[in-house]
C-alpha cells in the first residue's frame, strides 16, 4: 500500500505549501456533521425608526394628511415604466477618479451611472 502521508512537491514554492496548515475554528464542527452558519458582517447603518411601534398601528390611526388623494384622471395618465435592465460593460477610468468614487461610499456605481445619464441627459438634441 502506498503511503498517504502527504509529501511536499519539489517544484512547489514553499509560500504555496499548506501541509502543515492549521485548520480553521469551524473545521471539527464541520467535520463531525455539525451544521455551522457564519454571518456575513454587514456595514449598513442602523435605523432609528422604531418599527413595532409603527407595526402596532392601526390603519384608522395612519396619518395620510400630507398625501394628497389620487383621482380617476391621474390614474387614466398613469403610465407604468419598467427600468431597462444595465448592461455589463467595462470601461477604463482614471485611478484618481474612480478612488474618488469609491471614497464616498457604497454604491459608487450607481453614482457614477447617474452622472454619465444627467450629462446625457444635458446634452440631447
Amino acid at each position: 500500500m502506498k503511503n498517504t502521508k502527504s509529501k511536499r512537491r519539489v517544484d512547489m514554492l514553499a509560500e504555496y505549501d499548506f501541509s502543515k496548515g492549521v485548520r480553521g475554528k469551524y473545521a471539527k464542527r464541520y467535520a463531525i456533521g455539525h451544521r455551522t452558519i457564519v454571518k456575513k458582517r454587514t456595514s449598513r447603518k442602523v435605523s432609528r425608526t422604531n418599527w413595532a411601534k409603527i407595526d402596532a398601528l392601526r390603519d384608522d390611526e395612519i396619518d395620510y394628511s400630507d398625501i394628497p388623494e389620487q383621482g380617476k384622471a391621474f390614474f387614466k395618465r398613469a403610465v407604468l415604466r419598467l427600468p431597462q435592465p444595465k448592461a455589463t460593460v467595462t470601461i477604463r477610468l482614471d485611478r484618481q477618479v474612480l478612488d474618488w468614487f469609491k471614497a464616498q461610499g457604497r454604491g459608487y456605481q450607481t453614482r457614477i451611472n447617474a452622472l454619465l445619464r444627467a450629462y446625457m441627459e444635458a446634452h440631447k438634441a
